[in-house]
């Protein structure tokens, strides 16, 4: 999941049932594929019960949740969502989405109902919207699903800050705990959190109790001083959990946190590798699928740019720092991420072969690249200023520095999958999806 606690910096970094024309990219025309343009998804989207969650954004400014049938794109229902308490770098929190004995429902912040609470958490069936429980809320990142069950961190605003464990079907806590935890990964039996305090580790719990399987510290795989504040990635790769922490600096003592990717393995917190001092580069894939870094040295020098395997942490394939051209580019993948484009808007690019390291024809090469490059606040009512939505990915012909008309569906680095479905929204905020059967794995925001 990608929390960026800054503003996000890019330079490092036809609905069957809606509209009637199935399979409209040109990739995707020989599988199930829809595309919803009623609304304008501004967060990540979740799945569950045959259903996709997202919050979107209305052309007035306040927010509502939705939720489409995953089958064929029709908007099933939606209600008006809000924020209390969540911090404007991390984007806009997304529904959680989680299957119960009876089906599936989508839990939500709605505004407050009354009294002193600043937002009220509603569970929803997910496919009638018929409201199941509510639970007032004063200050929240957003609800996530932990297993089977709904984690909420509560009064994150307040020094009694705590996470709650609670049950989809009735609402009922499970356990809690003290202090901030934001799910990286979880299963029937057990759920990995990031605690967020002064010293951040990873704590692995019994999903079911609520009982500390085992705790590492942050600092034990990069090193001491680390600070949340510049932003964290989390994802799985076989039995392996992959993180990165971004680098921030202090605007009180100027110096630079500790920063890199790490992996632990998910049965015990053993650390397995770790690369301290290296960014990870956007557009690119989950940390745990295919991550893409630069180096960067004591004095803040920038070197070329590597795949990493996420199992090992080896390098893959790189591009040197004498390779990369001067000043004026965007990156830019292909579907398959085994070439490196620097894409120059309106002339030509240029592309290298990753495992190699060799310069590569651009005459014909096609690469994924941000749609917008500078990105502006949303326009949000009644919320605090400064959320981005999740950005979209445009595919470019770096030739001639222009985008693809009409373009194929985006990369599974970039989306992800679920059960053979990948989900993206366009920069628009209309969301697009199509079933190729891809294998289940993470993407850049998931």
């Amino acid at each position: 999941m990608l929390r960026p606690l800054t503003k996000p910096s890019i330079a490092l970094v036809c609905a069957m049932a809606v509209t009637a024309c199935s399979g409209s990219d040109a990739a995707t025309a020989d599988f199930p594929s829809w595309h919803n343009t009623d609304v304008n998804a501004v967060s990540r989207m979740t799945v569950a019960g045959g259903v996709v969650a997202a919050t979107s954004m209305k052309p007035d400014g306040t927010l509502q949740t939705v939720a489409l049938d995953l089958r064929d794109g029709r908007t099933l229902w939606s209600k008006p969502a809000t924020m209390a308490g969540r911090l404007p770098g991390m984007g806009v929190s997304a529904p959680a989405a989680v299957e119960t004995g009876g089906g599936a429902v989508v839990v939500a912040l709605d505004p407050a109902r009354k009294g002193r609470w600043n937002a009220t958490l509603v569970a929803r069936d997910a496919r009638t919207g018929a409201q199941k429980w509510t639970r007032p809320v004063h200050s929240t990142f957003g609800p996530q699903r932990c297993g089977p069950y709904v984690c909420v961190s509560e009064n994150t605003a307040l020094s009694g800050a705590r996470m709650v464990v609670l049950d989809p079907a009735t609402g009922q806590v499970r356990w809690r705990l003290s202090g901030i935890g934001e799910v990286e990964w979880s299963d029937a039996g057990r759920v990995l959190l990031l605690r967020l305090a002064a010293d951040p580790a990873i704590e692995s719990y019994d999903v079911k109790t609520g009982k500390l399987q085992w705790q590492q510290p942050v600092a034990q795989a990069l090193g001491p001083g680390i600070d949340l504040s510049g932003g964290w990635a989390f994802g799985v790769t076989g039995d392996d959990l992959v993180g990165y922490v971004a680098p921030y600096t202090s605007p009180r003592t100027k110096k630079l946190s500790s920063f890199g990717l790490f992996s632990v393995k998910i049965s015990d917190g053993t650390v397995n590798w770790m690369r301290p001092s290296v960014v990870r580069v956007y557009p690119s894939g989950s940390p745990g699928y295919a991550p893409v870094v630069r180096p960067v040295d004591a004095g803040g020098v920038y070197g070329g740019f590597a795949r990493l395997d996420p199992v090992s942490g080896r390098v893959l394939g790189q591009v040197t720092a004498s390779d990369v051209p001067g000043s004026g580019w965007w990156l830019a993948f292909p579907d398959r991420m085994d070439r490196l484009g620097f894409l120059k808007h309106g002339s030509k690019g240029t592309a290298f072969d990753l495992a190699s390291g060799d310069p590569a024809p651009a005459d014909e090469e096609r690469g994924w690249s941000f749609c917008v490059t500078d990105p502006k606040p949303l326009p949000l009512k009644a919320q605090p200023q400064g959320f981005y939505s999740t950005a979209a990915l445009c595919q470019y012909d770096l030739a001639q520095g222009r985008r693809v008309a009409p373009a194929t569906a985006p990369p599974a680095w970039f989306t992800g999958s679920q059960d053979g479905w990948r989900l993206w929204h366009d920069e628009k905020g209309a969301i697009h999806a199509v079933n190729d059967g891809t294998p289940t794995t993470p993407g850049m925001y998931s």
